[in-house]
């Protein structure tokens, strides 16, 4: 064998075992991609529950009308967040994405949509799209779209009526998006 051809074989060689080595480090789908997709969660909630920037007072509330729409409403308002709990919201919540109104994340939302669901608060219900808000502030974990009437309520509420009025939600469902939007932090009752 040749000097040349016995080099090309040893590059040729290496070529695959680079390539095969990028494919075992890579994730490709499946459980792989699940753990990374988890891996990039956690990091996320390692920074949104350190670096909050929410709180439940008015006037908070009032500031976010103020605020530029590329602000972002950060972390827990009540409670320190719980990752699992966390990881399993912003999951529960992908189900939704093709709605842009709903949050993806209910530690991190964008003043800017916030500024565009709070005025749907004082929306009016047709007697039929009441009863649906209505069984959402029964049946909810928190019995309502947060713990406290804080700017969270006002936002999450004005995102139910939208829903009801623009996608025919029933009461059921917009239980559901307020249990998995739960911004309040702690382990929660569970995640629908």
């Amino acid at each position: 064998m040749t000097r040349k051809l016995r080099s090309q074989r040893m590059i040729t060689g290496a070529a695959i075992v680079i390539v095969l080595l990028e494919a075992v480090s890579l994730p490709q789908g499946g459980l792989a991609a699940e753990e990374a997709g988890d891996d990039a969660l956690r990091q996320r909630f390692r920074y949104l529950s350190e670096n909050g920037n929410s709180n439940c007072s008015r006037q908070f509330m009032e500031s976010i009308t103020k605020m530029p729409m590329t602000a972002q409403l950060q972390g827990s308002c009540c409670s320190p967040m719980d990752e699992h709990r966390y990881i399993e919201q912003v999951k529960g919540l992908r189900k939704y994405q093709h709605i842009t109104m709903v949050p993806a994340d209910p530690y991190d939302i964008p003043a800017g949509l916030a500024q565009q669901l709070l005025p749907h608060y004082a929306d009016t219900l047709s007697p039929r799209e009441q009863t649906a808000y209505d069984y959402a502030m029964e049946n909810s974990d928190e019995k309502g779209p947060c713990c406290c009437q804080c700017w969270r309520w006002h936002v999450y509420g004005g995102l139910a009526k939208y829903l009801i009025r623009e996608h025919g939600f029933t009461g059921e469902q917009i239980a559901k998006v307020w249990d998995l939007s739960d911004g309040c932090g702690g382990a929660g009752e569970h995640v629908h």
